[in-house]
């Protein structure tokens, strides 16, 4: 089968060669490009990766780690999380920013846009990175986990000090991907309505990451919204 080109950085480009050249992978592009002739699929094609194009590889810090987009029209721009400005915050993430204000005294956003903290090196990297309209999930065991495990593979291996945010059973069953002697790994339970008061609140996860990346020499995040 014939390399895929997608548009993403040139940094993960020769650090994703690999993936881009599978077979797997080729597969995953027939399945999408079926898929968006009978279904609305989120996000956008030009936004597929944005997650690497505003965090380049040699500038991840940082990844925190989501499952899925948002599967509703206009909330899922390619960042986990994250929503464009103008679209109203989703349950977890008015959740995360409590816990921010919590931790650090950083007031709640009026935007929830996080373009800012995946340009200071927080790569918000969902497991699979497209979905249909209204259905969670929908485009899971397709091929976007091999090539988001894979993702994680190559920061683990190639760089160090890096520190994990791992929230919810989902992310925690990554950290066999993860060497916890190079790297830092915080686990809490999901931001959800569900769960965030059994765990998530105070776990002071945004202080605990500068905190480690102060100590390893790096630039802490600052992870105020504007």
């Amino acid at each position: 089968m014939e390399k895929v080109n997608p548009m993403i950085a040139e940094s993960w480009k020769s650090v994703l060669a690999n993936e881009f050249s599978a077979d797997y992978f080729a597969n995953l592009k027939q399945f999408l490009l079926g898929e968006k002739k009978k279904y609305t699929l989120y996000p956008p094609g030009s936004l597929i990766f944005s997650a690497f194009n505003h965090t380049p590889f040699d500038k991840v810090k940082v990844v925190l780690l989501g499952q899925d987009p948002y599967h509703g029209r206009g909330q899922a721009h390619g960042l986990c999380f994250s929503v464009p400005k103008g679209i109203p915050k989703p349950p977890s993430l008015e959740n995360i920013f409590k816990e921010i204000e919590t931790d650090l005294g950083i007031p709640v956003p009026q935007t929830g846009n996080l373009e800012s903290w995946a340009r200071q090196g927080v790569l918000l990297l969902n497991a699979t990175l497209t979905v249909r309209a209204n259905q969670a999930g929908s485009h899971q065991h397709r091929g976007w986990e091999i090539f988001t495990d894979s993702v994680i593979r190559a920061i683990n291996d190639q760089k160090n000090n890096v520190v994990f945010l791992l929230w919810g059973n989902y992310a925690q069953a990554k950290e066999s991907l993860i060497n916890t002697s190079k790297h830092l790994v915080l686990k809490a339970v999901h931001p959800s309505p569900l769960s965030a008061s059994r765990g998530f609140y105070g776990c002071r996860h945004f202080s605990k990451t500068n905190a480690w990346l102060r100590q390893s020499g790096q630039q802490e995040i600052d992870w105020r919204i504007t």
